[in-house]
């Protein structure tokens, strides 16, 4: 991390001007976290985001560092005479807190703030942080992802704090309001809706907000030469494509399809729960799609690849519409819940297949039960997932929350019946709406509408090092595990 400071916190001048102040002065910074199982030092205590306002500057080229300035508007929860803030890859110029000039410095990867007076528990903060935010890097690091003509975001799970200063966990989600410099030949877009552009001189201000609050992993800021594409879904929803301008009519194919799976998705699940929705198709290789909120990443490949069956790319664009109820609008409370998200998504994948092109769930369930052993010896049960291996987050993405968990969704409706699980999917995505939810959430709800206690199959099926026996196919069979890949 390479962050610099105009000044040295308060702590380290005393410690220079005597023995009796080194006493009374605060203890060296130290990077906090909200203690996530899998992302111990990701989140920090003491306070909760209310909204963030970003301004990033772009001056035409992805390799150089943008300008920006981060303000968080927030709640103290106690009392601070500290406020740690997840930040790294960029160079901080200044820090005000209330107005008033802050001093600060690093650890591990947190901006630690010490404001000149110390918030009180309930206190209302805004925190302004002048900083430049680094694209260069790794790519598989996540953050800023370099196109074929500027740059996007990928921020799952962990990376948002590779972009801009803040409470990098979906724990604490804030509305988010996106202002984006660059120059006008160019075309920026964010999550949201749009406020106004404003041309001045060579270079266009872009302003976009969030309707509803958003887990930092799930922004999205999008700058290249796109064509931005309009059309309306269920019920007069704003549906807003971004793809690069020069494949704006040979993708109409597929963006043409978003309207259907909107009504699809809507049928399955209730009402769409955001402001707009649209898929971002970004010319750079990923290695995956994203759900970021209302603007969905994709690589352009998906779509221009023709080894891609279309009933294929179909159910993958259904994934990460699907997200946008399970995993955006509900959030998982700590990463270990990030079945939820996935096995949802792939569950919608899976029946959108069925529905549409008749490859069944069934006989995709089935292939799955033969691996799930071997997934949860490589990866750790659903609901307990094992870490990420050092230096490769991304790892964390294993089948075991894909295919492995829809997997026991599949069971669960297999146990309940068709409809009590469609009732608890309706009723989940409703109850936490615009929230927060846990795996001990999800199981209270299903056993308070199947009317029986299912403590012991989620006990087997979330958290079991084996897979159990699959309810009404007595003769699936899966594949002795073997050790462990070394990670």
């Amino acid at each position: 991390m390479l962050l610099s400071s105009r000044r040295r916190l308060r702590a380290a001048l005393l410690a220079a001007a005597s023995a009796t102040l080194v006493a009374a002065a605060l203890p060296s910074p130290t990077p906090l976290g909200i203690g996530d199982p899998l992302f111990p030092h990701l989140g920090n205590p003491g306070y909760d985001v209310v909204a963030y306002d970003i301004a990033l500057t772009y001056n035409g080229t992805n390799t150089a560092p943008l300008d920006a300035v981060t303000r968080i508007d927030a709640v103290a929860t106690q009392r601070l005479d500290r406020i740690n803030l997840d930040f790294t890859h960029g160079t901080v110029s200044e820090v005000v807190v209330n107005g008033l000039p802050a001093e600060f410095a690093t650890a591990g990867e947190d901006l630690v703030v010490e404001p000149a007076v110390a918030l009180q528990r309930g206190s209302q903060v805004r925190i302004t942080v002048a900083h430049t935010s680094d694209p260069r890097g790794a790519a598989s690091a996540g953050g800023w992802v370099r196109t074929g003509d500027g740059l996007a975001m990928a921020n799952q799970a962990d990376a948002a704090h590779r972009v801009f200063p803040s409470n990098d966990h979906p724990a604490d989600k804030a509305f988010f309001t996106f202002r984006i410099t660059a120059p006008s030949a160019l075309t920026a877009v964010a999550n949201g809706l749009a406020e106004s552009k404003r041309r001045n001189g060579t270079t266009t201000t872009w302003s976009y907000r969030t309707a509803h609050p958003m887990a930092t992993e799930l922004a999205q800021v999008s700058i290249g030469s796109s064509a931005v594409v309009n059309r309306h879904g269920p019920g007069g929803l704003p549906v807003r494509d971004v793809v690069p301008a020069k494949d704006r009519d040979r993708l109409e194919k597929w963006l043409a399809k978003t309207p259907g799976q909107l009504e699809w998705m809507e049928e399955k699940a209730g009402r769409y729960p955001f402001e707009t929705y649209g898929v971002l198709v970004a010319d750079a290789d990923t290695g995956y799609e994203l759900e970021t909120q209302t603007l969905s990443l994709f690589e352009r490949a998906l779509f221009t690849n023709p080894a891609y069956p279309e009933w294929y790319v179909d159910s993958i664009m259904v994934h990460e519409l699907a997200h946008q109820w399970f995993g955006n609008s509900v959030s998982p409370r700590t990463w270990s819940d990030l079945w939820l998200n996935e096995g949802h998504a792939t569950w919608y994948e899976a029946l959108y297949a069925e529905e549409k092109s008749g490859h069944t769930v069934e006989s995709r369930m089935r292939e799955a039960y033969k691996h799930s052993d071997q997934w949860r010896t490589d990866g750790g049960p659903p609901a307990a997932p094992k870490p990420p291996a050092p230096g490769k987050k991304i790892s964390l993405f294993r089948p075991v929350v894909y295919d492995g968990s829809a997997l026991a969704l599949y069971a669960l409706r297999q146990t309940i019946g068709k409809e009590a699980f469609e009732q608890l999917e309706r009723t989940w995505v409703s109850e936490h709406r615009d929230g927060t939810a846990t795996t001990e959430d999800f199981t209270a709800l299903a056993s308070e509408i199947a009317g029986r206690d299912l403590s012991v199959f989620f006990r087997e099926w979330l958290y079991g090092q084996r897979t159990p026996a699959m309810p009404g196919h007595p003769d699936w069979r899966t594949t002795a595990p073997k050790k462990a890949a070394a990670r």
